[in-house]
């Protein structure tokens, strides 16, 4: 019962809509009904631009960060789990919250920015490995979902190496967590995959600084 707390706490900041409110708040503009429809800081950074697109990107990240290390410590009672964990499933319920969003009729974003702030807080190492693969996508194709797809399968992938090549040790649960997350991630981005195959998913043409350093 306890444990049921510390859920319903991370569900509702998690699906605090930081993209509406701030749309709405600064531009008057439902950012889901322009662009790709999506209630996240990609959709925001499109439509609003990246003065309002950074602050929305960073409050989904900090939902995730704030959940993990502050609400996982509340003093709700026992629960039947070590802190680690706990603090890894208050940062799960916390994305569940972002994309199904109940302030907002469960129309949320994907979830990227979110989990990227649980993980910061509970998987330092291979968030950093991610947010190099992120940054290597972004500066040479400048698509966002594709960064952040490979990203989020990244994170599981170098706990797995980490924990067999290194002395570094990362309760299995968390393995486990990363799967799912990178396969829900996945699944949020089942309609960009398909743009990317298609050739027809938008890109930043501004980051991609490969292409403006090499002239190719």
């Amino acid at each position: 019962m306890n444990l049921a707390f510390y859920f319903v706490v991370c569900y509702l900041i998690g699906a605090f809509p930081s993209a509406v409110v701030l749309g709405r708040l600064f531009r008057g503009v439902d950012v889901r009904q322009h662009g790709s429809g999506n209630a996240g800081g990609t959709n925001a950074w499109r439509v609003l631009g990246w003065k309002i697109g950074l602050p929305v990107m960073l409050l989904d990240v900090a939902k995730g960060v704030f959940c993990a290390v502050g609400v996982s410590r509340l003093p709700f009672g026992a629960v039947p789990v070590d802190a680690g964990t706990l603090a890894v499933l208050c940062g799960v319920v916390a994305v569940i919250g972002h994309v199904f969003p109940v302030y907002i009729g469960f129309r949320g974003g994907k979830g990227v920015g979110t989990a990227a702030g649980m993980l910061s807080a509970t998987a330092p190492i291979p968030v950093a490995f991610a947010l190099g693969i992120f940054a290597i996508c972004l500066f040479t194709s400048g698509c966002v979902s594709c960064g952040s797809l490979l990203a989020a399968w990244t994170v599981p992938i170098s706990i797995l190496l980490l924990n067999r090549l290194t002395s570094i040790r990362h309760p299995i649960a968390l393995l486990v967590i990363t799967l799912a997350l990178a396969a829900f991630i996945t699944i949020t981005h089942r309609k960009n995959i398909v743009r990317i195959l298609q050739g027809k998913e938008k890109t930043f043409p501004k980051l991609q600084l490969w292409r403006r350093w090499t002239g190719h």
